[in-house]
């Protein structure tokens, strides 16, 4: 929780369990330290010493060089392992592989793990602290955190603004860290894609479903795209990639959107599949300066996990 503008987590987990007041300290720091870096100021080396461990045992990109990226902005030594080049591959458990990390000097681990719950179970077993980098289908808070970044550095609050989220969001946990953060936030959330990937219980939550791609993009001020994640299915969810992209695919022209609408993915865009290639590219995308926050955003979570300090 936050007391007195002070951060007292010691990991970041998930959204769910944060405080509007504590997703604010988070993007107030990372503004901070994009504002700092505009300026071609020194950003301070909060972490100097500090040993990060970035244990990635499912694929990326984006999210692995942005910590490192960050971590090195803050002076921290970073070191990243993936599942590959890790003991894991010979029988060794993700609580002794992390154990063992800790002994060898980490002061953080970075965790992204397959299994929804690891990142929990981890924080539970060391010492340290542990951020997630993804679990399973569960969250992605990072991700989340930096999407909610650029969208409140847009529109400077979130409150009232009418967000959707189309595509297949039964297995994506980037949706789902952003419907905690942005509820909390006082968005308006609607959520679109075919009705085997939105289950219409999702409205339990507090938000709406639809099944109209035409109505549920026609107002909205954002659109989050997410590619269908077929690393996690066990099961056909649709006919089709081609069936998908002519009933849920975002397409120049075929929609009225908001003239000011913003269009965010997290990635990898699937160009033809959930978006064509002129709306990825368009004035209205900011899939670009996504990535840029995000090493603002993970900066302010490496410094608060590590630092305890605003």
């Amino acid at each position: 929780m936050v007391i007195k503008n002070k951060w007292e987590r010691k990991s970041l987990i998930g959204l769910e369990e944060l405080s509007e007041e504590e997703i604010n300290l988070l993007l107030d720091k990372a503004k901070y330290f994009k504002k700092l870096k505009s300026l071609n100021q020194k950003i301070p080396e909060s972490l100097a010493g500090k040993r990060i461990v970035n244990l990635f045992l499912e694929p990326s990109t984006r999210t692995r060089i942005a910590f490192e990226v960050a971590a090195k902005g803050l002076n921290a030594d970073i070191i990243s392992i993936a599942e590959k080049s890790s003991s894991l591959t010979k029988g060794e458990s993700l609580r002794d592989t992390a154990r063992n990390i800790q002994s060898l000097g980490a002061d953080a681990i970075v965790l992204r793990h397959s299994s929804p719950g690891s990142p929990l179970f981890l924080s539970e077993i060391v010492e340290v602290p542990v951020i997630n980098a993804g679990d399973g289908a569960h969250e992605h808070p990072s991700q989340a955190l930096l999407d909610i970044f650029t969208l409140r550095e847009k529109w400077g609050s979130l409150k009232g603004k009418k967000i959707t989220i189309l595509g297949d969001i039964l297995f994506s946990r980037v949706a789902r860290s952003n419907i905690w953060g942005m509820l909390k936030l006082g968005a308006k959330i609607t959520l679109s894609g075919p009705s085997t990937l939105v289950p219409k219980k999702m409205e339990d939550w507090g938000l709406t479903v639809s099944y109209n791609l035409e109505s549920a993009v026609e107002d909205a001020d954002a659109i989050m795209l997410l590619r269908i994640q077929h690393e996690r299915q066990t099961e056909t969810h649709f006919p089709s990639l081609k069936e998908y992209s002519k009933m849920f695919g975002l397409r120049e022209g075929e929609f009225e959107l908001k003239k000011n609408a913003l269009i965010l993915h997290p990635g990898p865009i699937n160009r033809g599949v959930e978006i064509d290639s002129k709306m990825a590219d368009s004035s209205q995308s900011v899939v670009l300066e996504q990535v840029s926050n995000g090493v603002y955003v993970r900066m302010a979570i490496l410094h608060f996990c590590c630092n305890g300090k605003v």
